[in-house]
């Protein structure tokens, strides 16, 4: 048996289960110069939402009926590669199928013997790379700035906030639940964090946890906890734009405060980005990264959902905030 997931229809607002179909597909055969690998971790993300409506983005969106694809870890069962051999674990963008063929072009081996496998698609992988990135590139953060990280308990902002306190930053985490909001401080050395379904008056909140202001923000979120965010941010601040998926649902452009005031008035600059943009540097961050968690300068934190059959139910989870970091589905 060989199963598979894939796009039925296109979601309306949020996603749900009848937006993807399970198949059984044919177990494949390997030629000469091809590996067989088979599913071991599985990485879901916000940004898949985007994939699955036939828009213009960045990246082409999925094909109905086709398998859907993410970042994941596969183990080669079979080989007729001379540069894998059975055994060997490997990181790629991958179909959400049990088992597939690969031609080893973009893949990368990994190994779990200091970390577990399941890093290669966080800390280690994109998403750690997303937050070094981002954080370093635009945010440009310098010892004793206020950098306020929006969806800190993600797995990009969970790893931001560290590396600002890395950088010797005054760091402030933005999450939606008083465990994760203790999660921040006492795992990852946040200075403080915000509960944003408690708090009655964002705006206010995040002005008394940066009486100096906020010079970086790290948004992951957009939507009204941006629109306070800015209302607080300092002359010649940066905003670093990574996601807003308070609104990757949204059936209508949502309206709110504009940038341009606070922008213009404090000089600040706001600029988006998607880590592919940085592709030529990965070795580099990679290192850094590497380096930090060998230092136990960096942790990370995970929400491991196991089986495949649970793929879309791990992925709409993210929507409704229930993972503590990278959302693993253990195959």
């Amino acid at each position: 048996m060989n199963k598979s997931i894939s796009l039925k229809s296109r979601p309306v607002g949020t996603p749900t289960l009848s937006n993807f179909e399970f198949k059984e597909v044919e177990k494949p055969q390997i030629k000469e110069g091809e590996v067989l690998l088979q599913l071991k971790f599985v990485s879901v993300d916000p940004y898949l939402r985007g994939r699955m409506s036939d828009a213009k983005s960045y990246i082409p969106p999925f094909e109905l009926d086709k398998a859907i694809s993410s970042g994941a870890i596969a183990e080669v069962v079979e080989s007729k590669n001379d540069n894998y051999k059975v055994g060997d674990f490997v990181s790629g963008h991958l179909d959400w199928q049990e088992y597939q063929v690969s031609e080893g072009k973009n893949l990368l081996k990994v190994d779990g013997a200091q970390v577990s496998l399941s890093a290669y698609l966080g800390v280690l992988g994109m998403t750690g790379l997303t937050a070094y990135f981002g954080l370093s590139e635009i945010g440009k953060p310098k010892e004793g700035e206020t950098i306020v990280v929006s969806g800190a308990a993600g797995a990009v902002g969970s790893v931001v906030g560290q590396i600002g306190k890395i950088l010797g930053c005054r760091v402030i985490g933005i999450a939606g639940t008083d465990e994760k909001v203790e999660m921040l401080k006492s795992k990852f050395g946040f200075d403080e964090a915000i509960n944003y379904n408690t708090t009655k008056d964002m705006q206010k909140a995040i002005a008394e946890a940066s009486p100096d202001g906020v010079d970086v923000y790290f948004d992951n979120v957009g939507g009204e906890i941006s629109d306070a965010v800015h209302a607080n941010i300092n002359r010649f601040g940066r905003v670093v734009v990574c996601g807003a998926i308070s609104m990757y649902n949204a059936t209508e452009v949502p309206m709110g405060p504009r940038v341009q005031g606070f922008l213009v008035k404090q000089s600040a600059l706001m600029q988006g980005f998607i880590v592919g943009n940085y592709q030529e540097k990965f070795p580099e961050g990679m290192k850094q990264l590497v380096t930090w968690l060998q230092e136990g300068k960096l942790t990370y934190e995970e929400t491991r959902v196991q089986g495949f059959d649970n793929i879309p139910n791990a992925f709409l989870q993210l929507f409704e905030g229930k993972n503590k970091g990278k959302m693993i589905v253990e195959i």
